[in-house]
């Protein structure tokens, strides 16, 4: 096989269309995308998509360099079908499209955005902290800074190692409890979503406990081996085999599903009398249920906890912490590995400090009445077109259930969800105004941007958009159900 030449790199075949993928400009600088930009004013290197005419040219050219044409594979709209919208740029509660369309957003980079796009404490923080470098492969006084706030903040925690995202938080959250044990054993609950490690991408049974099967390709058998996978909402009876049962507090990867009365209590107990660590996955309920987490909303302490999302308010990052005799087995103190080059870096930490500053106990209680209120107009608005769904509220995230109206208590409950009924409702509001993640089984989430007028504005797309997911509904009866 040889590699394609220059002029081939120059133009590729999509679906029978030619179309340009890296303008020749003889020189190695980044290139405008069309001959137009430069007349629209734009910078190369910052590009907005302002010359592009629609989202589906964006996102055909997109796909000759990129797998799917994401780097996520849930914007891709494959469940809910259609072309995804392509973001040029945000502010508050909105995001505006490189056709130059206004949504308001319901998705907050999948809960990474608290306090709205663009806030002005953390565009100025992070401006501020990138006029003084972008990375220096040392220590800052902002990364301590940060830890320190999360220490404050939640009560189990006394150490914290900042990292890149979710899945390496997750990642080092199992290899620290299996070095630390010394056992092998890891549980985890059908439905729960720990990110794109190997060890947590276990596929278990249908309503019983199971020892996983690799729920992807490219995941050796070997690699879950040792994952068992059990119904969320239950308590599974444990050995001295297992080092750790890592769960979502609130399970936000499947709906939302909140825990039943006694079972994050149950599974404190149940790790104590084995001596298996309890690991909350917070990535994205950490510091959106309750100022302190999850931890201080149920009032369960975790001797492991990940963070994500609105630590970096709004970049990349991911953070584990934990009882200090705990945390002291990662290297450079202890046996288990863990290092990372971007780890701590300056810009997500001046962004983390910002969000953390103002997201104190009142912001998170008037959040939480934001989310419910978005959940009731939903609710009514579904309610009075005879569109059937409901909207489950855990502090200030949104699940969205289509068809079944009974309470989703584990997987087996959520997967009855009409998958193709939430794809008619997604593009409905998509055509009101209103963006929503391209996936039935994700939460929604507000923020600080989403004031009075924002929340009616959604009341009233959302009136329209069951009105004609409704009659779509009637009109296609064979499509009815869940495609799972």
């Amino acid at each position: 096989m040889s590699w394609p030449s220059e002029d081939d790199k120059r133009v590729a075949h999509l679906d029978g269309a030619t179309v340009s993928v890296i303008p020749d400009t003889g020189s190695r600088a980044i290139p405008f995308c069309r001959d137009d930009c430069r007349a629209a004013g734009c910078v190369p290197t910052v590009c907005t998509g302002a010359t592009f005419t629609s989202n589906d040219e964006v996102f055909e050219r997109s796909q000759l360099v990129i797998p799917g044409g994401v780097n996520s594979s849930i914007r891709a709209y494959r469940s809910v079908g259609g072309t995804p919208r392509v973001i040029a740029r945000a502010e508050g509660p909105y995001v505006w499209d490189v056709e130059g369309r206004r949504y308001i957003d319901l998705v907050q980079s999948y809960g990474a955005v608290i306090l709205g796009h663009a806030h002005p404490a953390v565009t100025a923080a992070v401006s501020a902290a990138a006029a003084d470098g972008t990375s220096f492969g040392a220590p800052t006084p902002r990364e301590m800074k940060l830890a320190e706030a999360i220490v404050e903040r939640v009560r189990s925690v006394e150490r914290v190692r900042l990292m890149n995202s979710g899945t390496e938080a997750t990642s080092a959250a199992v290899r620290l409890a299996r070095g630390f044990t010394g056992r092998d054993r890891i549980v985890t609950f059908a439905g729960n979503f720990h990110g794109a490690t190997d060890a947590l991408l276990a596929a278990g049974g249908s309503g019983v406990a199971t020892l996983g099967l690799p729920g992807t390709a490219g995941v050796p058998a070997s690699a879950v081996a040792q994952t068992m996978v059990v119904p969320y909402n239950r308590v599974p009876p444990l050995d001295d085999s297992v080092a750790a049962v890592i769960v979502e507090p609130v399970a936000a990867n499947m709906g939302v599903v909140v825990p039943m009365a006694g079972f994050l209590q149950g599974l404190r107990d149940e790790c104590d009398r084995v001596g298996a660590l309890l690991v909350f996955d917070e990535v994205i309920t950490g510091f959106r249920l309750d100022a302190g987490g999850a931890q201080a909303k149920f009032d369960i302490d975790a001797d492991l906890t990940t963070y994500g999302k609105v630590i970096g308010g709004g970049l990349p990052v991911g953070a584990l912490g934990g009882r200090a005799d705990i945390m002291d087995s990662l290297s450079p103190l202890g046996p288990v590995f863990h290092s990372g080059t971007l780890s701590g870096n300056p810009l997500t930490t001046a962004a983390g400090l910002a969000v953390l500053d103002l997201l104190d106990d009142d912001l998170v209680m008037e959040l939480s009445a934001r989310a419910r209120r978005v959940a009731a107009l939903l609710r009514d608005a579904c309610a009075a077109a005879g569109f059937p769904a409901q909207f489950p509220v855990a502090g200030t995230l949104v699940g969205t259930v289509c068809g079944r109206m009974a309470p989703v208590y584990d997987f087996d409950d959520a997967r009855t969800t009409d998958t193709v009924a939430y794809a008619r409702f997604f593009h409905a509001m998509l055509d009101a105004g209103v963006m929503m993640a391209p996936g039935a089984y994700e939460a929604m989430f507000v923020g600080l941007g989403h004031d009075d007028d924002v929340l009616d504005a959604i009341g009233v797309a959302a009136h329209s958009a069951a009105v004609g997911a409704s009659t779509a509904s009637a009109a296609a009866p064979a499509e009815a159900g869940s495609e799972n």
